[in-house]
């Protein structure tokens, strides 16, 4: 889906770099798919987002950390369109696509009809299929939403959003609900369709583990604006022992506030 903005916050126009993008080693025509400066969103009395700057490169897997009620769930809804009361410069470059915690299917449509829900292509039912291929739920297009398994359902929300082939894919706790085994798959799964169709993503998490196992930056949201980013630099699949990613989980768990203090 295209984020609709609220007046002042404007579309990058395609093409583009910026100045103070992250950038990949050694490529330069890296441009910024999603930009933030002095952003900002209050509810009521209480600010969530305060003086908020941010820069996420195309090709990017950014993931986000913050305690609860730290505002991860709204920025992610500022940067999908969803949230028009926030305040500063908002800059995305392209489609915008959202998967979040629940699957959020509609229980009345097939699967395959799910995932193009308001896709406008000329064989709509085809586009579905492709996409629950490539997330393994072939067999499953002519399903009912309640009869998927919670991962399943969660690949079916992960195929929805990708179909829209976004330049930017949010991802608000999409595994958090899942068992260990199928997180294990998910983040596999994930990984590849990253590769595959090349999307800048956040993700938006409370688990550490997941964070470095998956992105290419973490950040840490605390007083409404990033506190803390690494780079996670180890190569993929990721050795959660090694010293590289040992040091870097005990280092964000500090940030968050975590006593690391016996934690092996």
């Amino acid at each position: 889906m295209a984020p609709q903005f609220r007046s002042g916050l404007t579309l990058l126009p395609g093409g583009v770099g910026l100045s103070g993008a992250p950038r990949r080693p050694g490529d330069e025509s890296t441009m910024v798919v999603a930009q933030c400066r002095n952003l900002s969103r209050s509810f009521g009395a209480m600010p969530v987002i305060e003086g908020l700057d941010l820069d996420i490169a195309q090709g990017e897997f950014v993931a986000l950390l913050g305690r609860s009620g730290s505002g991860k769930s709204t920025l992610l809804r500022a940067l999908a369109g969803l949230d028009r009361d926030v305040s500063g410069d908002l800059q995305v470059r392209g489609t915008v696509s959202i998967a979040f915690q629940e699957p959020r299917l509609v229980p009345w449509q097939r699967v395959w009809a799910n995932i193009c829900l308001g896709l406008r292509a000329e064989r709509p039912r085809d586009v579905a299929a492709a996409a629950l291929h490539e997330v393994g739920l072939a067999e499953r297009a002519t399903a009912w939403p309640l009869t998927l398994s919670g991962g399943e359902a969660q690949r079916a929300s992960l195929a929805r959003a990708l179909v829209r082939e976004p330049s930017l894919l949010l991802l608000d706790e999409p595994f958090s609900a899942l068992d260990a085994l199928t997180r294990i798959a998910m983040h596999r799964l994930v990984l590849r369709l990253w590769a595959l169709h090349g999307p800048a993503v956040l993700l938006v998490t409370h688990d550490v583990d997941e964070a470095l196992t998956l992105a290419d930056r973490v950040l840490v949201l605390s007083g409404g604006r990033i506190s803390y980013c690494c780079q996670v630099n180890a190569l993929r699949p990721r050795d959660r022992t090694s010293t590289e990613i040992s040091s870097l989980r005990t280092r964000l768990l500090a940030k968050l506030g975590v006593d690391t203090e016996g934690i092996r």
